[in-house]
């Protein structure tokens, strides 16, 4: 008589699946190995005989001649979320008073149809689906640690409360937010009580009832065979693995009547034709060829060149940070104003900005608001220019000031001070010609500094003019021999100089700081 040979792995294992978890089928073997009549059957042994033969723990024959029914022997294919009544659910919901909720009656009607039919062709084998009461205490009780005496961490109960399933996703009544969006101090407790990852998932539990034969529906009796998660992204967890090679599974009832149960469970989910799967290969080739082609509508086949002689400028500026301020909550409005020569900007390019509201840090003696604010864009020049790539700028800063103590005050304790009506006022008029522009009257008071992060992209037609010429000169002069040429070189060299003096002086013409020394900031 072989020896079994038991499958003692009972972990998790993950699996990451492509298809359709519809498509998943088990195959469940359940069979009882021993019961309480093979110790109420065992004979005495024989004088002169040590041993009891292996005959004698063969079951007896009932009256009829058949076995016992205790013998059982079931096997399932179960598919995912699958409901398999159990004898406890039949009893319940025969009972219509004991229908509460519409689960509870749809599971009655189905009942009464397989009743109808012949009955249910499952006896101890049955199914826990996601949308059961079990699964709710199940996953509220379930345990981290194999330890007997298990003392649950503040996250594990916090995790415990998290319902992680898709159908308990309701959105909120009106659209109207139940809480701040913002925590300016967050205590140590609210981060401890937000630290709890919500993955949706769905669960599924294979079954046993256990119970002697006419004892059936008990809960006591009741076992977890195997358990199925599914999270959106298609990893499926089984617990324990797929038996496979591995041997069966062992379940070893408590009580005064022990019995020993081995199960087995499989994967007999029905596997790709070649012609589906070439199917299936088709029609990811047409939908990536699809996605291919609206990918290329949205950026075109032609390269968008600029104007002949333009500059085009490409700015992705930050707001860093501002510090030397007296006050908390700051942010930042700003603008940019392009030179009125030969600068210009599209009709949709937004050229103004207004950051988050920042708190302070203190670092050092100052203090400090990281708004870390990007902005982009775009500007044209009409002449090339070779000046690009990373600039920082700290522009200082001030504000009007209104005299009198009276005025500090409604400042300091209720705010409202004096605001520019007009923010242009701060520029210096591009019809100004003089070397000192009078501010006589306007009274103002220095505050902080604003740092500024910009990084400068530049496209013109003439870079790759340059590079062509460059080119093109170095093979002129290789060809060149004796001193003969040396005077047409001189006069070629001698244009180039000129072409090279007109950029410099294009390059002065740029405006030195994209925002005005003398910008504002509100606090």
């Amino acid at each position: 008589m072989a020896e079994t040979v038991w499958s003692t792995d009972t972990g998790e294992a993950v699996y990451r699946s492509r298809d359709p978890v519809r498509n998943l089928r088990l195959r469940v073997h359940l069979q009882r190995i021993t019961s309480s009549n093979f110790l109420r059957y065992q004979p005495a042994a024989q004088p002169g005989k040590d041993l009891i033969d292996l005959a004698t723990f063969r079951p007896h024959p009932t009256a009829s001649g058949h076995r016992s029914e205790e013998e059982e022997e079931e096997e399932v294919v179960i598919g995912w979320q699958e409901k398999l009544f159990s004898q406890f659910e039949v009893d319940l919901y025969r009972n219509e008073a004991a229908c509460q909720s519409p689960l509870d009656h749809q599971y009655r009607q189905e009942i009464l149809k397989l009743e109808a039919s012949g009955g249910r062709k499952n006896r101890r084998i049955f199914t826990y689906t996601d949308s059961d009461r079990y699964t709710n205490v199940e996953e509220h009780c379930q345990k981290m640690t194999t330890a007997a005496r298990e003392v649950p961490s503040f996250l594990v109960e916090r995790m415990a409360n998290v319902r992680r399933r898709r159908q308990d996703r309701r959105g909120m009544e009106g659209g109207i937010l139940k809480s701040r969006i913002v925590t300016w101090e967050p205590s140590e407790e609210f981060v401890r009580n937000n630290h709890v990852i919500n993955t949706p998932l769905q669960t599924m539990y294979i079954m046993a009832d256990l119970g002697p034969y006419g004892k059936l529906g008990y809960k006591k009796y009741e076992h977890v065979l195997c358990t199925l998660k599914v999270d959106s992204n298609g990893v499926i967890t089984v617990k324990p693995d797929f038996t496979g090679l591995k041997g069966p599974y062992r379940i070893e009832t408590e009580g005064e009547k022990q019995e020993l149960w081995k199960y087995t469970i499989d994967n007999v989910s029905s596997l790709a034709q070649p012609e589906e799967e070439e199917r299936e290969q088709r029609v990811f080739k047409d939908l990536y060829g699809r996605h291919k082609e609206y990918l290329s509508s949205l950026v075109g086949t032609d390269f968008e060149m600029t104007a002949p002689g333009a500059l085009r400028l490409f700015v992705n500026g930050e707001v860093v940070s501002a510090q030397g301020y007296e006050y908390d909550n700051l942010y930042v409005h700003f603008f940019v104003e392009l030179p009125t020569t030969n600068w210009s900007s599209p009709a949709f390019q937004q050229l103004s900005g207004i950051t988050q509201t920042c708190a302070t840090k203190s670092l050092g003696m100052d203090k400090v608001a990281y708004f870390s604010y990007p902005f982009t864009f775009e500007a044209s020049f009409l002449h090339e220019d070779e000046s690009a790539g990373s600039h920082t700028l700290t522009v200082s800063t001030w504000r009007p000031m209104e005299l009198g103590t009276v005025a500090e005050l409604r400042r300091f304790f209720i705010g409202g001070s004096l605001e520019l009506e007009d923010l242009s006022y701060v520029r210096i008029p591009g019809t100004f010609k003089g070397e000192r522009l009078s501010r006589f009257g306007f009274r103002t008071e220095t505050t902080g500094s604003v740092t500024f992060r910009l990084h400068c992209l530049q496209q013109s037609r003439a870079f790759m003019e340059s590079s062509f010429l460059r080119k093109r000169m170095q093979s002129v002069l290789d060809r060149l021999e004796g001193f003969s040429q040396q005077s047409s070189v001189h006069s070629v060299l001698e244009a180039f100089r000129r072409a090279r003096r007109r950029m410099q002086e294009a390059r002065e013409s740029l405006p030195q700081d994209l925002v005005s020394p003398s910008g504002t900031m509100a606090s």
